[in-house]
């Protein structure tokens, strides 16, 4: 994923707590919350960067015994010891101090855990939708004080051991988070982020860059508007669910910072001034107005010291807190209603949900776990009884289930439907709705679904497993949701006493459920529903406004104006693609080849045999926990049936068996299990001594499960009966897991394009990638439609190919068993191990593996194009760069991961305006993709594409040692990047399949350590090829694929 900052202003999620209290199930919801606390980041998570730390940003100390802190240096009399505890549920020792001088305040939490972590957030409440939060975001990252570089952020990009760099915005506050195994790297990085907040270089130009400006190349052309959060946020308004949230967000905030939208509205962005731009830095960044933040196994003092050489110079600021005071928005007495539109194709269908503000005072500790019970017990799963009724109600595609949010100050819930069959049903949504909750008030909920909820709960809240999301970033996001609000930072990461809490009231026979539905839903007034209707016109009239908008202001200049703004225009571009001097890229602290590890990281794994399947061991420190996978190939399924397998990996968890309805089953796992869920995966196998094989693809179906060393039995007979023993024979559920896939394609399409451009790309060349497009790609999406049509007018025909699938994959000969635990564990569970695989059928059938290659689609064209609603394209282009047989080497990925953070990053986003850029290299199969991420341009993202092999030879003549030497820094931090133990054991098992073993492996981190200056010329060579041959796909707007098809000549699609 390409590096891109920030987070729309009302694009949030997940609830306040260290973690989410319920698993929310939602078919519509693109990406879950990973913790009761997190932010939906518009970008993910960034790859890396590093240099040189001066002496003061490099300590060496690091206590023996992290959790014991001595407060005996001359540091600590510069903070005031506010408070100090430990956080027994994690073993962490916190210390929140308050720097004496600014009143800043610091969060210290010593934690035995390599993976440190930094972060410093300022409140940052907006007046306006101008988006000025969120372009300040961008902006304080694009040079400062000691590192005056054109983007200091981009240069950390290139070369570093980090395993998170990003910053995002909030609806009420700005965070800036850096994460890093390497203590000399963790303090680089610190020491860049905070003299870029406190003390950056604002300009008109970064502004006009980051934020919006007129763009005009010649005097007789008509006015752009171009800026990179500006088209970031038309793609979001794109989105019809983005769209919808907005306007749920405001209505339920009409009165405070929470009504405007922090990301910025397109059509409001063009009225921010540099004055009210710089004004903002001004007010709100100031040490007085931070929470500052530490995680991590190094020294508490040394912390502090680094942190003082930047506070010592500021003087508190009195006013910040009065100033970035986030008010209290009023509860209503009275629910009322909101009718909007948004841009939608032919196809277009009605979203609507009923919203409520919960609360208008802080939530007592145990009573905002019992939300977060009772939003599981109403929608963490298909089965909960909200989500359930409105689900099989018909009346409409999805069902959304935002559910209960409390990152904010004040929590909101939400509930309704997508797809909606008409208007005139969204009464009886509505009415469901409330008569459910209603019913369930009365009635409460069974005791077995109450126990269900709370299991799960606590499974997760002791595991604590944040897959490659940082622990530390977890906690720091947790403790905001209290500690921005004035309140107790250290409460959020506790959940002992409130769970016990909860639990003595329910053994108490209380109705602490229903009393809370009764009181924060059915007799609070304060709800609103949302109505949000397709236009098929909206997207031409917001060119059309946008358009008039401009010429209205090209009809007011003057000549000598306009010829002002054609110079400017011509000076920001050359700003943007001038390079930074040697002296000032020497600035930016980094690391060397001698702080890299030579030797590669290796998961340990043992491969044995149990009745004649194949068994992986990982011995790994799970703390009691065994982690599960079970593969089976997929290679037997025909190509014609593999667009239904996603939907048959729904079946398994989600229909029930023979003697356990669904509502049985899922409260079976939620109750004995950490959780069971199915996915695939689709790859090709990597060939002997590096070169591109002929191509053979691993296919697999994976059930996994997590489990207690004690429950690992219930875990192992569920995972089989799941396999073996689902009930498929349920119509009308089918089709509406039919409709939530097609709603959720649908949306997917506008707000990440990219990736299916990408798989579209490769399903020409890869039948890897061909198998995968098939099954969700762009084709899948037909297939979803007329399948629809087929459940209705013959469900036994979809019925049979149901159990066709089940009958080819479910085969103890096609099988193989992926364990992570403890040794002990291993001897634990031996038994349940060998009743699982003897349950398991043995069939006598002969195993047919499927000819793929011969089934893909034979596509001649350039390229193609489809056509979605959107005001922002996704472009993309790729193809071989190896042919089979030919040698690849790990110097090639260092190369491709150099061009994201320069050529791409420069001339794709910065100058192109995209949001973002990034490519695809797969040395397994030599394909090589481009892709842009929200661009409003087209052609000219293709010719930058076209452009980059000249540009790696004239990078090639004119590269010096530290350029080299950060990218390939910056791939060192990639491959060894943290992984939670299942995740190791994941990628061990995914490994060993493809036939990447630990040599290969070694062999490749060597070519990477190597890489010289010819590679990146080698590189170019292999770029020709891709500029000359390749295939385009595009997914973007009617206007802007029709007015640029003349010259590309395209196959164009509606899609929607």
């Amino acid at each position: 994923m390409c590096a891109m900052r920030g987070v729309s202003g009302f694009m949030y999620t997940g609830t306040a707590r260290l973690f989410h209290g319920s698993a929310r199930y939602s078919s519509s919801r693109v990406s879950s919350s990973l913790g009761r606390l997190q932010p939906q980041v518009a970008g993910k998570a960034f790859p890396q960067f590093n240099r040189q730390a001066s002496s003061q940003s490099c300590p060496t100390m690091v206590a023996s015994d992290p959790t014991t802190v001595k407060f005996t240096a001359p540091i600590f009399e510069k903070y005031d010891l506010v408070k100090e505890d430990m956080v027994e549920e994690y073993g962490a020792k916190v210390i929140l101090f308050k720097h004496k001088k600014t009143g800043a305040e610091v969060m210290s939490v010593s934690v035995p855990d390599e993976n440190k972590v930094f972060g410093i957030t300022f409140r940052t409440p907006p007046s306006d939708s101008t988006g000025v939060p969120h372009i300040l975001e961008h902006s304080v990252l694009c040079g400062s004080r000691k590192y005056p570089l054109k983007e200091p952020f981009v240069e950390l990009l290139k070369g570093s051991m980090n395993t998170f760099l990003n910053a995002f915005t909030y609806p009420d506050r700005t965070c800036y988070p850096v994460a890093s195994q390497n203590l000399k790297d963790f303090y680089n990085l610190i020491n860049v982020y905070l003299d870029s907040v406190l003390h950056p270089t604002l300009t008109p130009w970064t502004l006009k860059q980051e934020g919006w400006h007129y763009e005009v190349e010649d005097a007789n052309e008509p006015l752009t508007y171009k800026g990179v959060v500006f088209n970031e946020m038309k793609g979001v308004y794109s989105s019809p669910d983005a769209v919808h949230g907005r306007a749920c967000q405001q209505a339920l905030f009409p009165d405070n910072t929470y009504g405007v939208d922090s990301g910025g509205d397109p059509t409001v962005i063009p009225e921010l001034t540099f004055e009210k731009f710089s004004g903002f830095h001004t007010k709100f960044y100031h040490p007085t107005n931070s929470r500052i933040y530490f995680y991590g196994d190094d020294d508490v003092a040394a912390r502090l010291e680094l942190l003082e050489s930047y506070l010592t110079e500021f003087e508190a600021l009195p006013s910040a807190p009065r100033d970035s005071q986030v008010d209290w928005q009023k509860k209503r007495d009275t629910p009322w209603e909101l009718t909007q539109s948004y841009p939608a194709g032919a196809d277009g269908k009605p979203l609507m949900t009923v919203n409520w503000l919960i609360n208008d005072k802080t939530l007592e500790p145990q009573e905002e776990l019992a939300l977060d019970v009772l939003d599981d017990l109403l929608m963490g799963t298909p089965v909960a009884p909200l989500y359930k009724t409105l689900r099989e109600s018909g009346l409409g595609e999805s069902v959304l289930s935002d559910g209960l949010e409390t990152v904010l100050q004040q929590a909101t819930y939400s509930v309704g439907m997508k797809g909606i069959k008409e208007e005139a049903s969204i009464p009886e949504i509505e009415k469901i709705i409330l008569d459910t909750l209603t019913k369930i008030a009365k009635e409460g909920f069974e005791a077995s679904a109450i126990e269900a909820s709370l299991n799960s709960l606590e499974f997760r809240l002791r595991e604590f497993n944040t897959g490659g999301f940082p622990r530390g970033l977890s906690f720091m996001l947790g403790s905001l949701s209290s500690w921005l609000y004035d309140r107790d930072p250290f409460e959020p990461l506790r959940f002992e006493k409130p769970l016990a809490e909860l639990r003595s009231r329910l053994d108490k026979g209380e109705p602490v459920f229903q009393d809370l539905i009764s009181k924060y839903l059915i007799s609070n007034g304060h709800r609103v529903t949302v109505k949000s209707l397709p236009d098929t016109g909206l997207e031409d009239m917001l060119a059309k406004n946008e358009k008039d908008a401009l010429e209205a202001v090209r009809s007011k200049l003057s000549v000598e104006e306009l010829e002002g703004l054609v110079k400017e225009t011509k000076e920001l571009k050359e700003k943007q693609l001038a390079e930074d001097p040697p002296e000032k890229l020497a600035l930016i602290p980094s690391l060397t080849m001698d702080d890299l590890d030579r030797e590669g990281r290796n998961i340990p794994i043992e491969v044995g045999e149990e009745a004649g399947v194949t068994v992986l061991r990982h011995d790994l420190p799970t703390n009691g926990i065994v982690y599960a996978d079970v593969g089976l190939d997929m290679r037997v399924v025909p190509f014609d049936l593999l667009p239904l397998m996603p939907l048959f990996c729904r079946c398994l968890t989600e229909m029930g068996t023979s003697d356990m309805d669904d509502i049985a089953l899922s409260r079976f796992i939620q109750t004995h299990t950490g959780g069971v869920y199915t996915s695939t995966s689709t790859t090709q196998k990597y060939g002997e001594g590096n070169k591109v094989p002929a191509q053979e693809v691993v296919s697999n179906l994976f059930v996994r499960g997590k489990a207690t060393y004690a429950k690992a039995g219930e875990m192992m007979e569920v995972m089989r009966k799941v396999l073996t023993d689902t009930n498929f024979d349920n119509k009308s559920k089918f089709l509406q897991m039919v409709l939530e896939t097609k709603a959720r394609m649908e949306a997917n399409l506008v707000g990440s394009g990219h990736s299916y451009a990408a798989g579209r790309i490769g399903a020409r060349y890869q039948v890897a990638d061909a198998v995968s497009e098939k099954m969700s790609g762009v084709q899948s999406l037909e297939y979803i439609k007329n399948l629809a049509t087929e459940v209705e007018s013959d469900w036994d025909s979809v019925l049979t190919k149901l159990h066709t699938l089940r009958d080819l994959i479910v085969d103890r000969r096609n099988m193989v068993v992926n364990l992570s635990a403890e040794n002990k564990g291993f001897d634990q569970i031996q038994t349940q191990l060998t009743d699982y695989i003897s349950g398991m059928p043995l069939r006598t059938e002969e195993v047919k593996i499927q000819d793929w290659k011969a089934a893909m689609h034979k596509f001649e064209g350039k390229g193609e194009g489809f056509i979605v609603p959107t005001q922002v394209n996704y472009v993309g282009k790729g193809g071989p760069m190896f042919e089979e047989g030919e040698t690849t080497t790990g110097a090639s990925a260092v190369v491709a991961r150099y061009l994201r953070t320069s050529w791409l990053w420069d001339k794709v986003r910065v100058v192109g305006g995209a949001y973002g850029a990034m490519n695809v290299y797969n040395p397994s199969s030599g394909m090589f993709k481009y892709v842009s991420y929200r661009d409003p341009n087209l052609e000219q993202t293709l010719d930058t594409y076209d452009g980059t092999a000249d540009f790696l030879r004239e990078t090639a003549k004119e590269m010096t040692p530290t350029t080299l030497a950060n990218a390939v820094i910056g791939m060192i931090g990639d491959m060894d990047g943290p992984m939670s133990p299942d995740q190791k054991g994941f990628t061990s098992m995914d490994r060993w399949l493809c036939g990447l073993s630990d040599e290969l492996r070694q062999e490749r981190r060597e070519q990477v350590l190597g890489t010289t200056a010819k590679d990146f010329e080698e590189f170019a060579d292999r770029l020709d090829l891709v500029a000359k041959d390749g295939t385009i796909a595009v997914i973007g707007s009617s206007a802007a694929l029709k007015e640029a098809n003349d010259r590309l000549g395209l196959d164009l699609t509606q899609l929607l």
